[in-house]
């Protein structure tokens, strides 16, 4: 994929995705301001020496009228906003509480895709939140020494089928099975919470993990993402397989994850999506 030229707007929430963007946005030289939520955003941010404005996660029109200010018309959204601050602790501009008035649903998908559009009417476009870090997202294959086994395998296709189901609903991207039983289906809390309710009902058991993508999977947010913390859970809670769609995952600190998944015996395959 090309990188579009010009200078990028990073609207940064929590974890490790922004702090990678930077990083190889700069290995790009590519120029970049920085609209961190104030809710979500780590302060290491502003140690990575882009322009950095701080704006609370309610603030549509504030976030608008930065970009405008600094020139912005192409927009990369990455790091992770928390579902109940989305749902239960924003206290919306005027122009996002107009938006929130006019969804018919207010699910994550709905309400970033509306603030979207209107970006675009804006004449700001979101564009692909992987731009920069496609080295990061596997191709279809088994990623680590281990292949899955016949009951690994079992479980796999049994889970994506669930996976694929809730995602499509969008409850969740993710489940917990064993002998082809689903322990637990992932909803607001994320991964890593539902594993550990899943490994607190199969009585430390064996476990896989199943993390698909939506169906048409909007690359622009909400991507799939996989990082050291979750293997290092799996190691925790006795799951030894890990499956992912192959294309629209990322895996954070890759070399490193792989090689932490080998030394624990963990599984991890990359699937061609299903749509």
């Amino acid at each position: 994929m090309s990188i579009p030229t010009g200078r990028y707007g990073l609207i940064a929430g929590n974890g490790k995705f922004p702090l990678l963007v930077l990083d190889a946005a700069r290995s790009e030289s590519v120029d970049m301001v920085v609209m961190a939520i104030k809710e979500e955003a780590s302060l290491q941010i502003e140690s990575q020496g882009y322009t950095t404005h701080w704006l609370s996660l309610g603030q549509l029109g504030k976030l608008i009228q930065l970009l405008k200010q600094e020139g912005i018309r192409q927009v990369i959204m990455a790091g992770q906003v928390k579902h109940k601050q989305i749902f239960s602790r924003i206290i919306p501009d005027k122009k996002l509480f107009k938006l929130l008035a006019s969804l018919g649903s207010r699910n994550t998908d709905s309400l970033i895709g509306a603030v979207a559009r209107v970006l675009e009417e804006e004449g700001i476009q979101l564009i692909d939140s992987t731009v920069f870090l496609r080295p990061l997202i596997p191709d279809p294959g088994v990623l680590t020494k281990r292949s899955p086994n016949d009951l690994e395998n079992r479980d796999i296709q049994y889970g994506r089928k669930i996976a694929q189901e809730i995602a499509r609903l969008d409850i969740g991207q993710s489940v917990v099975v064993r002998d082809q039983a689903c322990i637990a289906v992932e909803a607001m809390e994320g991964t890593d919470d539902m594993l550990r309710r899943a490994s607190n009902m199969a009585d430390n058991q064996r476990l896989t993990l199943i993390k698909v993508s939506k169906p048409n999977q909007d690359m622009r947010f909400d991507v799939p993402v996989v990082g050291l913390p979750t293997i290092r859970l799996m190691v925790e809670v006795n799951a030894s397989a890990l499956a992912i769609d192959a294309g629209r995952t990322l895996l954070f600190d890759r070399s490193n994850l792989i090689k932490l998944a080998d030394e624990n015996g963990i599984t991890i395959s990359a699937f061609r999506p299903d749509n």
